[in-house]
């Protein structure tokens, strides 16, 4: 330990796992059936061990629609829109300029790849058969548990006069769950059993559409059958993508999509699409939410008011990105008034990530007990402080199991389009260190000056070349493009342990314009209390794009199982408690820049020697390497790289028998291997290389971020998902050995032979894969749940 390190630690103070005249520690350990006699016991008691967590998933996937654009809805929509029209004849009169105009039919007449992402599907109202009809018309009701409500008062829009019939126009969201129905419909689903088809009705509940991209959640919980659970739940998430890819499918011929010149597809992708981008300069702000945002059709009792919230989102998602460069004036990051204008139009909402929610049996279990010692309060409380011991750890995610690649020209390289959502994030100190190493990993000092883009396009071109700036590549643009979690206010501590914490939050921000207190509170890791979603545990909403479902989910999950149990070892023993980590903003955005620094790659971070953080504190002891800053007289200058292997040391350490009753060694070391500079063996750097092989180019370097987000996009629908989808034919062709092993496999139709799964054809034997696999998916859930839903 050096001794600059040893001179932060901060002078002791007297230990308190909760407050006063709250139920004792000890109370807590008793009604959770934690004995303390001895570490190895205490390791299988602790919530989240061995046979103890449960997993659930949130996908969001991107979709496109292809084809041209006299066929697709997308470009209908706008050509026959009533915004176009008022434009052009605004140009005609002379009040606006032409070019606006020009740029957006440029737009729809320069699409040469013929990909629409996000566009709704059109086809004949006709092809829906009688249970996708009947689907639909209960879907369309203002409130589905008042059936004599009557429609939304939006139904028209779902319908249009076409080629001398009724056609139907919903999102590809929507799509899915028609596709299912059609699937399930009683004249087609002669090979499903009562209780599989039961089940398939749930399935179609999972199937929600809430956002501008589908979002399907696991259809049952997996608790693994060993120790871990990853490895399940990587298996589920698999087969809940080789469904929708079916559905899709069925989809494609079922309701002549593909006949009528919209060849649907699915895919995971984890950026805004670079054309929807573009689109989102054109138009208007209500304009891109009527293109973009769902209707709601499924999901909710209420659809129109939950569409009306999802507007709400990107309306207030929208004006906090506008607000950030108030923050960046006021820190110091921009001197003057010349600032490039961020669009009014946010289109964070379509990035697409997965939230994985871990639930825990015996914090459930506790919190049944009347009148035990862990009640809602507890639940809370210590559930606050794991969520702030956990946000230290995780930047071993970052770039190591998912990743989002970006690449930044250098006239893109403006503070207040660059650091996105980041000045709502971290205190100005924090914020003003970040930019600073981030450009200088970027190489934009040149003659003893650091350059940032003037403005003008032309000259800022220009000086890129002359100089030599290609501005950078970070790892998770995403994390850097998203609301991941706003900063809390002096006043209001978002993780203090104290009931309501977030609704006094969320009032303060609204008052700073930055949130609106009638939206869900952004965290990286969410609390999931017991009373609210039926289980105690919590959501890491931090994954974007996973390069393979089995090699990188799976122990991206079995890392966040160890961490929560190391996390509630320290909190049940007493060694953390909140004091230990200040409810205070500068400390919040000290252990969250970390965070930050790895998504951009900036390879060092800067701790003030007085923090009040002890965790950090502690962390630091391990970290090699660091120094006194000379720049921040005060601070300690730390490795990313150093860090994050001392973060590993700590769970080997403090965690040395968790990692043995997890068996949890190989995912260690693992992540050793991900985490050295210059591996192959992290998200980000896979990622990287597919997209340049994809671009034809040695390195991000040797192209600009248009070609490289466009090559990016080329191989998350092609190549990435191809080899997802093998993952899947993989998992299913185990299950199926596994089911003919216990005599489990379904009756099929003599002229289906199982080889046929991999490679449907027409829409009957797209169903029949569908029902094989829905066979499949029901005998898991017995194994994983115990609840009989196969036989």
């Amino acid at each position: 330990m050096s001794r600059n390190v040893a001179a932060m630690a901060p002078q002791p103070f007297p230990d308190c796992a909760l407050p006063p005249g709250r139920t004792s520690l000890e109370s807590v350990r008793n009604a959770l059936g934690i004995r303390r006699n001895g570490r190895g016991a205490l390791a299988c008691e602790l919530p989240f061990g061995p046979g103890d967590a449960t997993v659930g998933v949130e996908n969001e996937l991107q979709v496109a629609v292809n084809g041209r654009a006299a066929d697709v809805d997308l470009a209908e929509t706008i050509r026959s829109s009533k915004y176009l029209r008022n434009i052009l004849r605004r140009a005609e009169r002379g009040e606006l300029s032409r070019g606006q105009a020009t740029d957006l039919e440029r737009f729809l007449d320069a699409n040469h790849e013929g990909v629409w992402e996000n566009s709704w599907v059109r086809f004949p109202l006709q092809r829906l058969g009688t249970s996708s009809r009947a689907l639909l018309d209960a879907d369309l009701r203002a409130d589905k548990r008042a059936p004599g409500a009557g429609p939304r008062s939006d139904a028209d829009r779902f319908f249009l006069d076409h080629r001398g019939e009724r056609w139907l126009r919903v999102p590809i969201s929507y799509l899915l769950r028609l596709a299912l129905a059609e699937a399930l419909d009683a004249s087609a689903s002669d090979s499903l059993t009562p209780s599989v088809h039961a089940f398939g009705i749930h399935v179609m509940d999972c199937l929600l559409n809430d956002n501008t991209s589908p979002e399907v959640i696991s259809f049952y919980p997996c608790s693994g059958t060993g120790r871990r659970a990853g490895a399940s739940v990587a298996r589920e998430t698999a087969r809940r993508f080789l469904l929708c890819h079916l559905l899709v499918e069925l989809a494609n011929t079922r309701f002549g999509l593909a006949e009528h010149g919209q060849r649907t597809d699915l895919y995971f992708s984890p950026q805004t699409p670079w054309r929807q981008r573009q689109l989102n300069t054109l138009v208007s702000d209500s304009f891109y939410r009527h293109l973009f945002m769902s209707p709601c059709l499924s999901g909710w009792d209420q659809g129109e008011a939950k569409q009306d919230y999802m507007r709400l989102c990107h309306e207030v998602l929208s004006r906090s990105r506008l607000q950030t460069m108030i923050r960046l004036k006021d820190c110091g990051i921009v001197a003057n008034n010349l600032v490039v204008l961020p669009s009014v139009s946010n289109t964070s909402l379509a990035n697409n990530g997965t939230h994985v929610s871990l639930g825990s049996r015996r914090l459930g279990a506790a919190l049944c007990e009347t009148g035990g010692g862990f009640g809602a309060c507890e639940e809370k409380h210590l559930g606050d402080l794991v969520i702030k011991i956990v946000e230290h750890f995780l930047p071993l995610f970052v770039g190591t199991y998912s990743a989002s690649p970006q690449r930044l020209d250098f006239w893109s390289f403006h503070p207040e389009t660059a650091l996105g959502f980041l000045p709502h994030e971290l205190e100005p100190v924090h914020l003003r260190m970040l930019w600073r190493r981030w450009k200088g990993k970027a190489h934009l000092r040149r003659c003893g000056k650091t350059f940032t883009p003037f403005g003008p396009i032309w000259l800022d071109r220009w000086i890129s070349r002359a100089l030599g700036l290609h501005g950078d590549t970070v790892p998770d643009g995403r994390l850097i493009d998203y609301l991941v979690s706003p900063l809390s206010t002096e006043a209001s501590p978002g993780l203090d342990g104290s009931r309501g914490n977030d609704l006094r939050l969320k009032q303060d921000l609204a008052e700073l314009g930055i949130f609106d207190a009638r939206l869900s509170l952004y965290l990286m890791m969410k609390p999931r209390a017991f009373n609210a979603c039926g289980f105690s545990g919590f959501e890491n909403r931090i994954f974007s794009l996973f390069p393979s479902l089995l090699e990188d989910m799976g122990p991206a999950i079995d890392l966040t199982q160890l961490l929560l149990m190391l996390a509630w070892r320290l909190v049940l023993n007493g060694d953390i408690t909140h004091r230990h980590i200040p409810d205070t903003p500068i400390v919040e955005s000290e252990r969250r820049q970390v965070f930050f620094a790895a998504a951009l790659d900036v390879p060092t971070f800067f701790v003030s020697r007085t923090t009040e953080n002890r965790l950090i504190h502690r962390i630091l002891e391990r970290t090699p390497d660091t120094r006194p800053s000379h720049r921040y007289p005060g601070y300690v200058r730390v490795k990313l790289a150093a860090y994050r292997k001392a973060l590993i040391d700590s769970l080997c350490e403090d965690g040395a028998d968790l990692v043995e009753a997890l068996d949890a060694a190989p995912l260690l070391e693992d992540l050793r291997n991900r985490v050295e500079s210059g591996s192959h063996r992290s998200a980000a750097t896979r990622l990287t290389a597919d997209i340049c092989k994809t671009a034809g180019v040695r390195n991000a370097f040797a192209c600009h971020a248009e070609s490289f987000s466009l090559a990016a996009e080329t191989f998350y629908r092609g190549a990435l998902k191809q080899r997802h989808l093998a993952e899947a034919w993989q998992v299913v062709r185990e299950d199926l050995k596994q089911m003919e092993q216990q005599g489990a496999l379904p009756p099929m139709p003599p002229d289906f032979a199982v080889a046929d799964f991999e490679k449907p054809g027409d829409a009957e034997s797209v169903r029949h894969a569908i029902a094989l696999l829905l066979h499949v998916m029901a005998w898991d859930e017995q194994r994983q749940t115990g609840v009989p839903g196969w036989n």
